[in-house]
């Protein structure tokens, strides 16, 4: 292994999107990517990004698509991949696997070993548009093709993609069974691995979007590792090449998500199939996909692996990851789990048993699954409370001077959600009133994202301020109500006067 010191070089002219409101469910506007600039022997992947929309796959638009809504797709895949059915889940559902090039350097990658985890499922359908495409990219799909095989799993666990859970229809995470090999999910990929004799593993997840890049306020978008093959952690050359791949695609990837990327500790974990294809002699990289502000369905997160896994691709096929040190995969900070939040409120004042206490209040929206796994809305709940000035949150309220005071029902019980349009809901919030009592309630997912709780008519709302409740807040100054927490979402009386009109009359 040639291992040399390398300056990465490149320039971001305007860093990706955010916002300070995230959004939700019932309103999941994508965010906008700005126009970047990357110089150096990044420059000429600067096209892929910008080009994108040509190749995004067009039928697949958000996380929670299933198996059978992506074997068309592969069923209609012509040159210059070769399809086939490569085996069935425990469901009898099929797995298919597609290759593309003859070159000597076998590359192997799999997503959806976890069924929840789809935003590289969405990446390579992207990749197989791009490799079918003929245009001004041709030297690099020719080179791709004629340097690598090129061979894909996508979605190896559709019986979780079906539930749009981590694990099988058995209930076994398939990353814990590469030594038992007791699933036919499991024991497909090690036959693939065998069978290619893989010089390059690229294992796609997802992780939690409350991940942060190291003790900074920014989240853990995209994480890697290189993983370990033994207990000592030692380092190979097939170990090393892995480390010196993700030194070289950090330095891309940071253009497009700065201060946002993150590296897993790399304890060996004997069971997993990173830890274990590394051990059998393929350089193998995991890449999990977290959260960034206002990218709910992870548009954004997918056209940036597009780009990433076609640069890494080349990088291979170019052998230009030999030139980078092994210091530039150790610089990259350890992301911290559990570290965000949705919201925090900062230091507001609330009252307890008559007495008034200093304190922080965070809030996480966790989904709720609808219509057979395929969408979902967001259940808020108090997820910390206390001094939480090591948290961070995609959305931070400076409390101080506010008190937080529980909302209140309103108390007329309402037909359906169309009477509320009658209401001033401005005035209802300024007089404290969070929820409203329907006969007839609206689709879940109409409610996650709006300044009212509605409930059932028979249905009490629990205002403690604690751990695990959904508690709508009044944030008040003296007597005026200036702001309101209603399941986890933060409304400003003022700012936000057009948002809630807007959210009513959408009702």
């Amino acid at each position: 292994m040639r291992i040399s010191f390398i300056i990465f070089v490149f320039v971001v002219l305007i860093q990706a999107p955010s916002c300070t409101q995230p959004a939700s469910a019932g309103e999941r506007e994508q965010p906008q990517p700005k126009r970047l600039q990357l110089e150096g022997n990044y420059a000429s992947y600067q096209p892929l990004f910008e080009r994108y929309d040509r190749y995004k796959e067009p039928t697949i638009r958000q996380r929670r698509f299933k198996n059978a809504d992506i074997v068309p797709l592969l069923q209609k895949l012509g040159a210059p991949f070769q399809v086939m059915e490569a085996g069935r889940s425990i469901e009898n559902r099929p797995i298919y696997r597609v290759q593309a090039g003859q070159g000597p350097v076998k590359v192997l990658l799999w997503s959806q070993m976890h069924g929840d985890e789809s935003t590289a499922t969405m990446a390579l359908f992207d990749i197989f548009r791009f490799l079918s495409a003929d245009d001004e990219f041709n030297d690099l799909r020719q080179r791709l093709l004629s340097e690598l095989t090129i061979v894909a799993l996508p979605m190896l666990n559709p019986d979780g993609a079906e539930r749009y859970s981590r694990r099988n229809a058995l209930g076994i995470d398939l990353n814990r069974d590469a030594l038992r090999l007791q699933c036919p999910e499991s024991q497909l990929l090690k036959q693939t691995r065998d069978d290619l004799d893989a010089d390059w593993g690229f294992n796609l997840h997802d992780q939690g979007r409350y991940y942060a890049a190291g003790k900074k306020p920014k989240t853990a978008t995209m994480s890697f590792l290189a993983p370990a093959y033994n207990e000592a952690k030692e380092i190979n050359d097939v170990r090393g090449n892995a480390m010196q791949l993700i030194g070289w695609m950090n330095g891309l990837v940071q253009a497009y998500l700065p201060g946002q990327i993150g590296r897993y500790d790399d304890e060996f974990e004997p069971r997993a199939f990173g830890d274990n294809i590394q051990k059998w002699g393929t350089s193998t990289i995991l890449i999990e996909c977290g959260g960034m502000p206002n990218d709910p369905e992870k548009q954004y997160i997918r056209k940036v692996h597009f780009v990433l896994l076609l640069a890494a691709l080349d990088a291979i096929a170019q052998k230009e990851y030999e030139n980078t040190d092994l210091a530039a995969y150790e610089q990259i900070p350890f992301n911290e789990s559990n570290s965000f939040h949705d919201l925090i409120l900062r230091e507001v004042e609330i009252d307890f048993k008559g007495e008034s206490y200093l304190v922080d209040v965070a809030f996480q929206r966790r989904e709720v699954a609808v219509d057979k796994n395929r969408d979902y809305y967001y259940r808020a709940e108090i997820s910390e409370f206390g001094d939480l000035s090591v948290f961070f949150a995609y959305d931070d309220f400076d409390g101080r001077g506010y008190r937080a005071v529980p909302g209140k029902t309103y108390t007329r019980t309402l037909g359906n959600a169309d009477e509320i349009k009658s209401l001033d809901a401005l005035e209802l919030l300024r007089q404290g009133y969070t929820s409203i009592r329907l006969r007839d309630l609206p689709d879940r997912t109409k409610m996650d994202y709006f300044p009212f709780k509605l409930l059932a008519p028979d249905k009490s709302d629990d205002t403690r301020i604690s751990i695990g409740n959904n508690t709508s807040l009044l944030l008040k100054k003296g007597d005026r109500v200036e702001a309101v927490v209603v399941n986890g979402f933060l409304f400003d009386l003022k700012k936000d006067a057009e948002v809630i009109r807007r959210l009513i009359n959408k009702m």
